[in-house]
């Protein structure tokens, strides 16, 4: 099935059988985070009910015990760091974006800075304005190089895992993008008191908060998917 959607006066065309997924799926030798222990699934075995029929029973009915931040690709609204609630439903209203991938090589912080120490693996605000250029994108993916399939099993608790600068964040909401996607656990460092400083500039949060904005984590973009 062949589609032709105009955008600001540009019309792309795609072919929706053969969509580009960049969702890592959840299974228990998956990517974790945040000290949690692997994902599981189990069937449901108790006196009246085998929920496998593996194991003699009539279907497969498995109970599923996960952590969307910690066992794959997950997408947050400003809810994630707010004392409101504010769900998917609220903060993601369209379902279409222009997105742009863009790959980029972590750099070294050569000094400590705002949410940053000596030595951390960081994004930074100069990387993604080269990346980017003056188009600016409605949402942006980051896949960060090298491009290693060892991301789709990676266990990231305490590795201190590449993270993005907070001014880089600041600047993609100062510029409108609307949604961001990295393959990173998360946006800010791994230890950081709960600041949650590059969350906390991408949504502006608490001023002028922008509720319909997303970030999404742990992506994975195959080299096959072009810049």
């Amino acid at each position: 099935m062949i589609a032709r959607i105009e955008l600001n006066y540009t019309t792309f065309t795609i072919d929706l059988s053969k969509p580009l997924d960049i969702a890592i799926p959840m299974h228990a030798k998956g990517p974790r985070a945040w000290y949690a222990d692997p994902m599981r699934i189990a069937p449901v075995i108790n006196q009246y009910f085998t929920g496998s029929v593996a194991l003699g029973g009539n279907v497969n009915f498995n109970d599923i015990f996960f952590n969307p931040h910690a066992h794959g690709t997950h997408t947050e609204t400003v809810g994630h760091i707010s004392r409101e609630l504010v769900s998917i439903e609220k903060g993601l209203t369209r379902y279409w974006w222009l997105a742009q991938v863009i790959s980029v090589k972590p750099a070294r912080a050569a000094a400590d800075s705002e949410g940053i120490k000596t030595g951390d693996s960081i994004i930074t605000l100069t990387q993604l304005q080269d990346a980017i250029g003056s188009d600016i994108p409605e949402a942006i993916i980051i896949r960060t190089l090298p491009n290693s399939t060892d991301k789709l099993h990676t266990n990231y608790s305490n590795t201190n895992f590449t993270f993005l600068e907070p001014q880089a964040a600041r600047w993609l909401a100062q510029q409108g993008v609307q949604h961001l996607l990295v393959d990173m656990p998360s946006i800010d460092r791994e230890e950081d008191q709960g600041k949650l400083l590059a969350h906390h500039a991408f949504w502006n949060y608490p001023n002028a908060t922008r509720l319909d904005a997303t970030i999404t984590e742990l992506v994975f973009v195959a080299d096959e998917i072009m810049d």
